[in-house]
Formats: C-alpha cells, sequence, structure tokens
C-alpha cells in the first residue's frame, strides 16, 4: 500500500518527521514540549500551546507516529481530503490547549508529575483513531489461545483479536512513552474525536471546511449552473434567429435538437436508421 489518494496523510507524515529531525539538528527540541509553570505562567509564552505538537523529542515516538498516521490514512480516503484536513486543523487547535489546561488543573496534586506536557501530534493522532475505530470495520478475527488445543473438555480461554488490533497496540505504546503527559493528551484527542463525530461540539465547528484550493480541490460548476448557461444562449440565438427573419422551424430546428444531442446519441440514432 501507498499513500495514493492520501495528499494530506503523506504531506503530515513527511513534516513530522522533517521537524522532528529539524529541531534535532538545530537543537531546538526545547519549544517540543511545555513546562506548565515557568514558560506558560512566568514568562507568558502562551505562543507555545501553539508548537509543542508540531514535533516529537523522541526518535521512538517519531516512528510509532508515523507508522501510525499511515495505518490511518484510510480515514482520508473514506472523507476525502478537503473534509480530512479540516478535521485536523479543527483538532489540532483543540487539543492544543485541553492538555495543557488539564495538567494545570492536576499539577497542584503532584507538582513533579503532572508539570510536562510532551510534544508531538499525540492528541491529534487519537483523535483520528477515534474515527478509524468508529468507521472501519474489522476484515477477520483471530484468537491467541491460554488453554490446551482441543479435543479437550476445558473452555476456551484467551484473547480474541482483530486486523485492526495491532494499530491500536502501535496507538497505545505511542501513548504510554512519556505518561502521564502523553496519557493524558491521547485521552484529551479521544475525547474530541468522539465529540466531533456524535455532535457535541458546536455545528460551525463540524461543518467548517477548508478552501479547497488548500487540498488541491479544484472548484467545479454545478449542473445548475450548466442549465442555465445552456438556456440562456439558445434564448440569444432564438432572438438573433428572429431579428434576421430566419424561420426557427423545419431545418433549423431540427440542427438545434441535433446540436443539443450528444455525439453518442447521434451515432445510437444513426445505427437504428440503418438498421
Amino acid at each position: 500500500m501507498t499513500f495514493t489518494n492520501t495528499p494530506v496523510t503523506r504531506l503530515m507524515v513527511l513534516g513530522l518527521v522533517s521537524a522532528s529531525i529539524g529541531a534535532s539538528l538545530l537543537d531546538m527540541k526545547h519549544y517540543a514540549y511545555i513546562l506548565i509553570n515557568p514558560h506558560i505562567v512566568q514568562y507568558g509564552q502562551f505562543w507555545r500551546l501553539f508548537t509543542y505538537q508540531l514535533c516529537y523529542t523522541n526518535s521512538a515516538e517519531v516512528l510509532f507516529a508515523a507508522m501510525s498516521l499511515y495505518n490511518l490514512r484510510t480515514v482520508e480516503r473514506m472523507w476525502g481530503s478537503r473534509k480530512y484536513a479540516s478535521f485536523l486543523v479543527m483538532t489540532f487547535l483543540i487539543t492544543s490547549i485541553i492538555p495543557p489546561a488539564f495538567m494545570g488543573v492536576l499539577r497542584p496534586l503532584a507538582p513533579g508529575l503532572f508539570n510536562y506536557v510532551p510534544g508531538g501530534l499525540t492528541p491529534v493522532l487519537f483523535a483520528v483513531l477515534a474515527q478509524f475505530h468508529a468507521m472501519v470495520p474489522h476484515m477477520y478475527k483471530y484468537r491467541i489461545a491460554t488453554s490446551d488445543a482441543p479435543p479437550t473438555s476445558e473452555p476456551f480461554s484467551g484473547l480474541t483479536l482483530s486486523d485492526k488490533s495491532y494499530q491500536y497496540v502501535l496507538a497505545l505504546h505511542l501513548a504510554l512513552l512519556q505518561w502521564p503527559g502523553s496519557v493524558v493528551g491521547a485521552a484529551a484527542g479521544w475525547v474530541v474525536g468522539q465529540a466531533w463525530r456524535g455532535g457535541l461540539l458546536p455545528a460551525g465547528l463540524v461543518t467548517w471546511r477548508l478552501p479547497g484550493w488548500m487540498v488541491g480541490v479544484k472548484t467545479q460548476r454545478s449542473g445548475a449552473e450548466f442549465e442555465q448557461l445552456r438556456r440562456r444562449l439558445e434564448g440569444e440565438n432564438a432572438a438573433a434567429g428572429a431579428s434576421t427573419g430566419v424561420d426557427a422551424g423545419g431545418g433549423e430546428r431540427q440542427q438545434d435538437v441535433d446540436r443539443r444531442r450528444t455525439m453518442g446519441q447521434q451515432i445510437v440514432d444513426q445505427f437504428r436508421e440503418a438498421l
């Protein structure tokens, strides 16, 4: 499988890997996470809320995130690139605020534990995973048995999995790499994804779409506009014929009918006449 018909997913994977490598080479990893108290409150660096999700600080996180995004490309194919990109932008903006705010609420309980919000697209990825879970059906199921193989009188005991299970395992591993901050971000993304799907968010956020040109979608005229244009041209031709005294009946009328028929219809009519 490739990135066919998934330009947004391809851009996300390449951008995430490039940004993470660039942050490491340029020694900018300190911008890829948030320390709740000193960086956000004391120094007024609220702009970091919208930058900490742009890259990861750990190579393992980059690998698992890229693999997860690639496996979730089915959502883009089912929705289309414009709707998918609009969902990503909306989710990115919401999940940029919720995890740091929630960690700020929990920080007084354990300042050393709830002070660090790791960077990366984990919240957005889990929002997409919520759509993947609801939309994409499993193809098959299999069992990992812990009981004796048949024939046996003991009931089956084991774990039943599906072909989608490995995607959940990758995402779960990504969420646990820098807990508890990564777990909070993953939970926030999953909740936002389910809220978007269940219509719990404002209707304006759910129906909002990016301009089509941003994802390579060319605007096309609707069929009604073409029909209106055709009728206007026919009216102008009829008025021109009346002003020059040309009879609109007979041969001229038949020519107008032939012009309105498609080439395929004219060929079929010719065969019918020959038979």
